[in-house]
């Protein structure tokens, strides 16, 4: 297990800087997973810390060790990628063990440290398989089988589940999930799928533009998040944004709505309302036009316009509900403990 420190980080692409001051640590045998939507840089700090992308200003620490000079082999890591890189006409067995032959390590070791991984991924069946004869989750194992033979300091993950489909997805992740439990090994994780990181991750570190909005459990980002890009992206339905005024602990929606709120903010604000925390209510202090109805499994969404101004608003609700609220009015409570306010000059949380 190793502790990873990354200080003051900054990457620039000519004139484009896509890394901006960026720090923070990595604890030994922790699971971080950066999320973030595409091209906000995530990809390429994780490069920087295997050594694959020159870092422009800043350091990266691994066991307090400054890395930064040293070439990829020589940081005792283990990169899984997106696309499995595994050499086509190398059996299973060949592919996870070519590493360590690389290394010099000595033939019966190879051949037991590959039959515990592959008895740890259930591969022991398929190691003298080529890749082209194995599925995508099992490919993918195989790939991960490659980087725990080598007992690494550090597994760095780049999106290693985006090949694969919904329902395989959801196995690898879970398995994932165990393989870290178990050996304890300290990971970074790069997902846009704010599922995977919700479900994977001991923190996460939320990015948007090359910064970091947020970094926290998966519960503290959800129930908490410190800026508005962080309480949007995390969350499915996104949260909904609402203008409003703070007034004397009332909020006072663009429609003249108002909700009871404990703040000490004066003015205006954008409020934040997750579409899980409403419930019909006929006396309800929100009222909204129903446009449409989605089943969606367990919930019922509802896509609605608050009345008089047509702020869209979609709504949770459990179960599965007829829909005979189509094109009608309804009045909605919501859960003030859970009410969130935004800063509309700085998009912070305001407590």
């Amino acid at each position: 297990m190793a502790k990873i420190n990354l200080k003051n980080l900054e990457k620039s692409y000519g004139k484009t800087k896509v890394l901006h001051d960026l720090s923070f640590d990595i604890n030994e045998g922790e699971l971080i997973v950066i999320v973030g939507p595409s091209g906000c840089g995530k990809s390429t700090l994780l490069r920087m810390v295997a050594g694959l992308e020159e870092v422009n200003a800043g350091s990266i620490f691994i066991d307090d060790k400054k890395v930064n000079d040293l070439e990829p082999m020589e940081r005792n890591i283990a990169m899984v990628f997106q696309n499995y890189a595994l050499y086509p006409h190398m059996t299973v067995f060949q592919n996870m063990s070519y590493a360590l032959k690389i290394l010099k390590i000595p033939k019966d070791e190879i051949y037991s440290r590959v039959q515990k991984a592959a008895e740890i991924l259930e591969l022991g069946e398929l190691l003298e398989r080529q890749p082209s004869q194995l599925s995508g989750g099992q490919r993918q194992r195989v790939a991960m089988g490659r980087a725990i033979v080598r007992n690494p300091a550090a597994f760095l993950f780049d999106e290693p589940l985006s090949n694969l489909d919904a329902k395989l997805r959801v196995q690898m992740r879970l398995e994932i999930k165990k393989l870290q439990t178990q050996l304890k090994t300290t990971s970074l994780y790069v997902t846009h799928d704010q599922v995977e990181a919700m479900t994977l991750a001991d923190r996460m570190v939320v990015m948007n533009e090359g910064k970091v909005e947020h970094i926290g459990t998966p519960l503290e980002v959800y129930t908490k998040p410190k800026t508005l890009f962080t309480a949007q992206f995390i969350g499915s339905p996104a949260m909904n944004i609402l203008e409003c005024e703070c007034k004397n602990g009332e909020i006072i929606l663009s429609n003249g709505s108002t909700l009871k709120i404990n703040t000490k903010h004066q003015g205006r604000a954008n409020l934040g309302l997750r579409p899980e925390d409403f419930s019909i209510d006929e006396n309800g202090p929100i009222k909204l036009k129903i446009e449409l109805m989605e089943l969606i499994g367990a919930n019922t969404l509802f896509h609605c316009r608050l009345e008089k101004n047509n702020e869209p608003v979609v709504v949770s609700i459990p179960g599965v509900l007829e829909n005979k609220y189509i094109g009608k009015s309804v009045g909605f409570s919501y859960d003030n403990s859970k009410i969130h306010l935004f800063a509309i000059n700085s998009n912070q949380r305001i407590s």
